[in-house]
């Protein structure tokens, strides 16, 4: 006998334990012979990280698919793995060197001795994750466990860098990059958060050189001029004033009348020592607005990716003036020396070299070695003090210079937390756009499809307009680039050392880039490079091309374009055909809380899914967030629906003590086409609609309709009625109906362990441990026979249904009037047929039983008084007078209506109040018009209740 309470906390581990004895999710457990590879790769979380409620989702659906197609006898592989997270495990062990007292950085540590520290530190700490996610319930193959560090897909990652190499689609370059000052790395664009923020607009007065002027005119829409006047400068407005020290020109629109008279001459930029200042050209270019400011913009190319571009284009030197702490250079010549560089390149004209521009540093003598905003104060203080500052007037009318305060989008390094610099270094970079041509076509031609099918335009605006992949990273954990330089600064990629020393000749000195890669690089090629690419594995063979990808909208472009491009490029078929990595991408959505917030420690609202199960269990996480995962819509989370999901497993255990107190057992010989009750025939319909339809629904990646439907099987229908319905069976006289009964809820039970093992293994894997099923086979749930569809029979469903309808009716006009559950009356029922009678009389046990009825009269009689309710075109009376005191029962209602029609008023008043409607955050006016709907339903039922009563009186 089952105990009486189901006890997560101890069945839990116990049930973790038996998988993991038997090996229950090794590769290929369970499957059928000659079955159908299955595999799934698991998006791999980082060392560093510890569950949380976006892995707590995106790990639950994929273990549904997983167990799902498992049972379904596939031979199934889902690969877990860590990813080594450059940027935030070298974070986080440089934290921890700090807070050890060692006193030592990673610098006076060194590179080799600081790469071991974090590999003991991995072994010692790394990896909490997977331990987590055993918790959960995840079925992966754990035997199979891999490190995007480890060294199969270290040889992976040097064989794909050195190919794309050879083959002109890495290569080294000079280009703008997000650069992370604290880290002192480049970043990509994906990993930079833009955040509003309170900003200034400075506007200055760059001069003409030589003291030339010309006539500035405005004009309004229809051509009217409204101002005229001779100007010396051109004026330019800027959020960064640390940056004019690096413009290479000013740039007009073409169209822009204004300028048109100093194009392609020379102005002043208004900072540094008077006799050394730069002269830079005022040209054209379609990226300024006339109709934004001045209409004039300062270009600074190596500090700003919009003047990066309108630097290229013109061949504008980008003159770098940060060093990797993001502070203002400290190197080179003194600042007359390097001025006069910057001066013969613009007399010169034409292309300059990059390298040598960049070994130029136009920082004046006094400012640099000064941090950046320390630089800022100091040059607006320098420009307005010459009176180069454009200048307005106060409230008062004095003339004070023109500063805008305004709003602006700024960036941050998502993990750093400080500003970002647009920097000009070297980095390494991939041909994406290349990349891209076959990975684009795949999901527009329908080989890879996305679920939800509208994240396929947000992959198609970004691989449209893909750029250059920046792949290298100035960390020290990661896959250090395989690139030797040699005396001439010639480079000689190559796998290792000696193959590199061999291109360069025996003898000639090299020393190794000391780069890493990107994380993403290696996270590329997960779904290959995990089952052992690039050696020809079996596993290979097996399960590539993987199944589906289970993801989260926010890496789309980190991850499953990058798994895309290499899969392409590298896997073929034997036909040399490029086979997708995955022929399906799920999206799911974001975990919020209860109120549609985006959780976030800063307000304070994350729930941690390890609490929820300490509290609540696995099973009763995992069930909540599966029948919430309506695709495209996030999951608003409620601790409370978590425990609503928990009774949800306690009414199951509670049936299968119901069914086992009642003899209920597994019969070998039972066949659901040979069962002869009615009422067994329905439900096993039931069932076998109930299993059509989870099955479609999983298949189709609808976790919801598939979970909402096993519930409304086992509550709504097994539960609540099936259950009942058996009672007087199991109470009666007729064995052999007992004995088919027996068998039957025993089967129904059996199927529906089985249909929810998927959402909630460890309650169902106990059930099943300790039925008939389980000790006959001496085998897991989790191995066992996804139920099939066995039985259609449209009479008995539509009988049993009307008796539910019946049934549910009169105990409804009961609760509604308030009738004591001890007071019984008989039921009249008018104008009925033979049919009608034969189900009364079927029935009549039941329908006594359930509804609480007194007796059945088939007398074609509505008493005076009654409660009718109408089944099927068929009245029923239940005489009031002998269920209730009506008085009483008037009093009551009239009560009643009064205290909601109070409370419906105050809503009705909150929401016509515009102040509320605008204030009022969106969660909580959609609250307040489901409560006005649910007061409006509660009124409209206490009205026809006491409509009732007054007919009866």
């Amino acid at each position: 006998m089952l105990e009486k309470n189901y006890d997560a906390a101890s069945v839990e581990p116990k049930i973790a334990k038996t998988w993991d004895e038997a090996n229950a999710f090794k590769a290929g457990a369970g499957a059928k012979e000659g079955a159908e590879p299955y595999c799934i790769v698991i998006p791999p979380p980082n060392v560093t990280g510890s569950l949380h409620m976006g892995h707590a989702l995106n790990n639950t659906l994929q273990d549904i698919l997983v167990r799902f197609e498992r049972m379904r006898g596939k031979d199934v592989l889902w690969q877990p793995g860590m990813d080594h997270a450059g940027i935030a495990t070298q974070m986080v062990v440089e934290r921890k060197l700090a807070e050890s007292g060692a006193n030592e950085t990673r610098r006076q540590m060194g590179r080799e001795k600081f790469i071991q520290k974090i590999w003991e530190w991995k072994e010692e700490s790394g990896g909490t994750i997977f331990n987590q996610l055993k918790r959960l319930g995840a079925s992966c193959d754990w035997s199979r466990e891999r490190f995007t560090m480890d060294e199969g897909l270290s040889k992976a990652v040097l064989e794909v860098f050195v190919t794309l190499y050879n083959e002109g689609l890495i290569y080294r370059g000079k280009r703008l990059v997000n650069w992370d000052p604290k880290f002192e790395t480049a970043i990509s664009d994906l990993e930079v958060e833009n955040i509003e923020v309170d900003g200034h607009m400075w506007h200055f007065k760059y001069p003409l050189a030589d003291g030339a002027t010309y006539e500035y005119v405005e004009k309004d829409e229809d051509g009217n001029v409204t101002l005229r006047e001779t100007r010396d400068y051109i004026s330019i407005a800027t959020t960064r004033p640390e940056t004019m020290l690096g413009d290479g020109a000013v740039a007009v629109h073409p169209s822009d009348e204004r300028y048109a008279p100093i194009v392609g001459k020379l102005c002043e930029i208004p900072v540094g020592p008077k006799k050394h200042r730069r002269l830079i050209p005022i040209i054209t270019d379609e990226y300024p607005d006339k109709d934004f400011g001045s209409g004039a913009v300062k270009i600074t190319g190596a500090h700003d990716f919009n003047d990066y571009q309108v630097a290229k284009r013109n061949d504008i030197p980008l003159y770098r003036l940060m060093d990797v702490t993001a502070g203002m250079r400290a190197d080179g010549a003194p600042y007359a020396e390097e001025s006069a560089k910057a001066m013969a390149l613009v007399k010169a004209s034409g292309k300059p070299d990059e390298n040598y521009v960049d070994s130029i540093n136009l920082v004046p003598d006094e400012y640099r070695g000064l941090d950046r905003l320390e630089a800022r104060k100091r040059v607006v203080a320098d420009v307005t003090s010459e009176g180069l500052a454009v200048m307005a007037k106060d409230e008062e009318g004095n003339a004070i210079p023109l500063v805008e305060n305004n709003k602006m989008m700024q960036p941050f390094g998502d993990r750093s937390g400080v500003v970002i610099e647009p920097m000009l270094t070297d980095q390494w970079f991939a041909d994406a756009e290349t990349l891209a041509k076959p990975a684009l076509a795949s999901v527009k031609e329908g080989r890879t499809n996305f679920v939800p099918k509208t994240w396929e335009n947000t992959y198609f605006n970004w691989m449209e307009n893909i750029q250059p992949w920046c792949i290298s990273r100035q960390l020290w954990w990661g896959h250090q680039i395989p690139a030797w330089y040699g005396p001439d600064d010639t480079v000689y990629v190559a796998k290792s050392e000696a193959e590199a020393q061999a291109q360069a000749g025996e003898g000639v000195p090299l020393v190794r880039d000391e780069d890493v890669l990107d994380t993403w690089f290696s996270s590329a090629l997960w779904p290959f490079s995990t089952l052992g690419w690039p050696a020809d594995t079996e596993e290979v063979k097996k399960y590539y091309q993987t199944d589906v990808l289970v993801t989260g909208f926010d890496i789309i472009f980190f991850w499953v374009a990058r798994m895309m491009m290499a899969g392409l490029h590298f896997m073929k078929d034997e036909d040399g055909t490029p086979i997708e990595p995955f022929h399906t991408v799920y999206v799911h959505a974001l975990v919020r809380d209860k109120h549609g917030a985006k959780m976030s420690k800063s307000k304070g609202n994350v729930i941690d899914p390890l609490d929820l199960i300490d509290e609540y269990g696995a099973d009763s996480l995992r069930f909540t967030l599966a029948i919430m995962a309506a695709q495209g819509r996030d999951v608003k989370l409620d601790p409370q629906r978590i425990e609503g999901y928990r009774n949800f497993g306690t009414k199951l255990w509670n049936a299968t003590r119901f069914a086992e107190m009642n003899g209920a057992a597994l019969d070998a010989s039972f066949r659901p086409e040979s069962a002869k009750l009615q009422v067994n025939r329905w439900v096993l319909a039931e069932l076998s609609g109930t299993v059509a339809e989870v099955t479609k629904q999983i298949e189709a990646y609808r976790f919801n309709d598939a979970a909402s439907a096993i519930y409304k099987f086992t509550w709504n229908l097994v539960c609540d009625w099936y259950l009942e319905l058996l009672k007087p069976v199991f109470q009666g006289d007729d064995e052999d109906a007992k004995a088919e009964a027996r068998a039957c809820v025993a089967y129904v039970l059996n199927s529906i362990y089985r249909l929810l093992h998927p959402f909630m293994p460890y309650m169902t894997e106990e059930l099943w441990s300790v039925s008939e099923a389980g000790q006959a086979s001496s085998g897991l749930l989790c191995h066992a026979e996804w139920p099939m569809p066995e039985l259609s029979d449209d009479i008995a469903a539509a009988e049993i249904n009307w008796l539910i309808d019946l049934v549910s009716g009169l105990r409804s006009v009961r609760s509604e009037m308030n009738v004591p559950p001890s007071s019984k009356a008989p039921l009249h029922v008018a104008e009925f047929d033979d049919a009608t009678r034969e189900k009364l009389l079927r029935h009549e046990p039941a329908i006594r039983q359930l509804a609480r009825v007194e007796n059945i009269q088939v007398d074609g009689q509505t008493p005076k008084g009654s409660a009718q309710i109408v089944v099927a075109e068929v009245t029923y009376s239940l005489p009031l007078g002998a269920l209730l005191d009506l008085d009483v029962e008037k009093a009551r209602l009239e009560k009643a209506i009064g205290k909601v029609d109070v409370d419906l008023g105050k809503v009705k008043n909150k929401l016509g109040n515009e102040r509320f409607i605008a204030n009022a955050r969106p969660d909580v006016v959609e609250a307040e018009h489901a409560r006005l709907a649910e007061l409006e339903g509660k009124i409209a039922k206490l009205n026809e209740a006491l409509q009732r009563v007054l007919d009866a009186g």
